[in-house]
């Protein structure tokens, strides 16, 4: 009986129903209007991303710019004091400059590597300087021996310290 009541009462509500004659259209003025906010709101996500990977690249590299970098510069040190002095230990000590100036040359180069893109141009282009000039001064002085002259040495010296003022004036005040 139920089951009866509730048809009845839908072919009845069918039937009343008219229906609207026409085509369906869209307000061009809304759609527009649509179009322009989401185009709006994905740039801004999209600005949001990049500004975010950005920020996150130049802490990284930066960041871990001083430690890679001052151990080179510590080991370097000693080994001129080696070769200054003449000291026994002089060849391990030009072998280990070497090796961790290439160290921290491979450490900056991942660094940037891995910020795929992510860091200003100014600031990779400094520390891809860094990592050359890191290489250069490794070679000059895997090179040296108690007799060598050192204009070269001191030619890349001077690159590598340039180069390492040069990030570390670029990278933000810690």
């Amino acid at each position: 009986m139920c089951a009866a009541v509730a048809v009845s009462a839908g072919l009845l509500v069918a039937g009343c129903a008219n229906r609207v004659e026409g085509t369906a259209a869209a307000n061009e003025a809304e759609v527009s209007a649509y179009k322009t906010e989401a185009a709006a709101s994905s740039a801004a996500a999209t600005s949001s991303r990049k500004a975010a990977a950005e920020a996150k690249a130049v802490a990284d590299n930066c960041g871990q710019f001083p430690g890679i970098t001052g151990v080179g510069v510590s080991r370097y040190n000693e080994f001129v004091d080696a070769h200054d002095s003449n000291a026994p230990d002089y060849v391990p000590k030009r072998d280990g400059a070497a090796a961790t100036l290439e160290d921290a040359a491979i450490k900056v180069e991942t660094g940037v590597n891995q910020a795929a893109g992510a860091l200003p141009g100014d600031l990779a282009g400094k520390l891809t300087e860094y990592v050359n000039a890191a290489r250069a001064l490794a070679g000059a002085t895997r090179a040296m021996t108690y007799t060598a002259p050192v204009g070269g040495l001191n030619d890349a010296s001077k690159r590598v310290n340039d180069a390492r003022n040069a990030v570390k004036d670029s990278c933000p005040v810690r």
